[in-house]
């Protein structure tokens, strides 16, 4: 798996899930930067993405949904602030409602991309969530934030290992 260690700090409201690849860091990029392959494992396998729009600019936006085993949806938005290709993205995250515009109802947070070579060879990503409460942590975690994000990210290991030029 590709999941080495996840971080909850509850003082900070950061939770941090670092993750090791054996590809370079400008193709573990395209993981981000390509919509077709972020929405192959944005979300867990039983979740699978759809990404609608993707601007990975600063000031711009990604809007994407999640469609679940019985066919309920999930949608969701990121606003970009940092885009450093290859190696550093942070975006605003939060929910969205039915028509894909942001759920004021529902917190946000923001998360900080991390992409460094690794020694040896290969990619260490490091994807950190702040949180804008202790209490918005726990219930992102309740819902199964953790887990849902670990999944997805398993889910980089068989991508990278296909030719690049099928996808």
């Amino acid at each position: 798996m590709s999941v080495t260690e996840i971080v909850k700090d509850h003082e900070a409201k950061t939770m941090t899930i670092n993750a090791e690849y054996d590809q370079p860091v400008e193709r573990a990029w395209q993981l981000w930067a390509d919509p077709r392959q972020l929405e192959r494992w944005w979300g867990p396998p039983t979740y699978p993405a759809t990404v609608v729009d993707h601007d990975l600019t600063p000031g711009g936006t990604v809007r994407y949904f999640m469609t679940g085993p019985e066919g309920d949806k999930s949608a969701g938005w990121w606003r970009v602030l940092v885009a450093e290709p290859p190696h550093r993205l942070e975006f605003e995250d939060g929910f969205a409602d039915e028509s894909g515009e942001p759920n004021p109802d529902m917190p946000t947070m923001v998360i900080r991309v991390a992409l460094d070579e690794r020694e040896g060879g290969g990619t260490r990503m490091a994807v950190v969530t702040t949180f804008p409460s202790a209490e918005v942590m726990a219930q992102m975690i309740e819902m199964g934030m953790e887990e849902g994000m670990s999944a997805g990210l398993a889910q980089i290991d068989a991508i990278l290992a296909e030719d690049v030029t099928t996808l």
